[in-house]
């Protein structure tokens, strides 16, 4: 399948870049980036052409890699869609519910692949964790704290200007609620609350009656880090097991998911659908964090 990437940020390199070049069912054919010249030297570093263009990228491609903020990647992403090319996008898919669902029909009406890059979501060990969560059920509560911060030294995301706007609750956030779905269910209630070092807490209320609670940041003291996860009802305390920070080996299975749902052998559980549902779930906790109200949702 022939690729091409959008973005040359850190995430490009670190991810999309090394692993369409890895992947042997990719022809990795090109890249845009909003800096021309940023675009040349990382498609110079894996023989692929570096684009000028968005629209001409998406006509020499049947499919786009996107590795750009939420604001530039929807727009890109919808425009790709409705020429009929694959989706592997990033999280979150966009801001608003409206243009992630829009995404969404977009995909749908043209009968597309798409996934949407949850990075460790991919791995098979969370993979058989959350199948076996899945299937024990009984489940009251979750918990997940992805505490942390992008503004260490050496760090390739603290410069990001998203992330410096958006916080934790659209970073990491996406990875906290695609942690929770797939074992809770759908959300029907969001409570929250930010306090300081843009910490936010998130309450979600599922459609089954469990309750999942959300600690998120990105700028945090670095003795307060931690990122951790548990799953507690009937059966006990079962605790997700920490995962390596592997991205080009997670980029290459969500390849996999992406290729296979092209060819009609796989249906990828993280697609846009998924990834529009995040989006609501995260704008309804923007909403509620800026208001003191619960939102509903449903």
């Amino acid at each position: 399948m022939r690729f091409g990437l959008f973005g040359t940020g850190p995430w490009a390199h670190l991810a999309h870049a090394p692993g369409l070049a890895a992947h042997a069912d990719v022809e990795f054919v090109g890249v845009w980036g909003r800096d021309e010249v940023k675009a040349a030297d990382l498609a110079g570093q894996y023989g692929a052409k570096p684009y000028g263009s968005v629209e001409a990228l998406i006509d020499d491609v049947d499919a786009i890699a996107v590795a750009l903020p939420p604001l530039v990647q929807a727009p890109i992403a919808l425009l790709a869609a409705r020429a009929g090319k694959h989706l592997l996008l990033d999280k979150p898919v966009a801001f608003e519910p409206a243009v992630a669902e829009e995404i969404a029909a977009a995909v749908a009406d043209h009968d597309l692949a798409s996934v949407v890059f949850f990075t460790r979501r991919f791995m098979p060990a969370v993979q058989r964790f959350l199948a076996q969560a899945r299937q024990t059920g009984g489940w009251v509560e979750a918990r997940v704290d992805h505490v942390g911060t992008i503004y260490d030294e050496g760090n390739p995301f603290g410069a990001s200007q998203w992330r410096r706007d958006s916080g934790g609750l659209w970073d990491v956030g996406p990875h906290a609620v695609a942690l929770v779905l797939p074992v809770l269910g759908p959300v029907t209630e969001v409570s929250a609350m930010v306090g300081a070092h843009d910490m936010s807490h998130v309450l979600l209320r599922h459609a089954a009656g469990a309750i999942s609670t959300l600690t998120l940041s990105v700028d945090v003291p670095p003795k307060a880090a931690r990122e951790e996860a548990i799953f507690a009802g009937e059966a006990g305390v079962l605790v997700v097991p920490p995962q390596p920070w592997e991205p080009v080996e997670a980029f290459g299975y969500a390849l996999d998911d992406l290729l296979g749902a092209a060819a009609g052998t796989r249906q990828p559980d993280l697609d846009v659908r998924f990834g529009a549902e995040v989006t609501s779930i995260l704008a309804a906790a923007a909403a509620a964090a800026g208001t003191g109200r619960t939102v509903s949702l449903g």
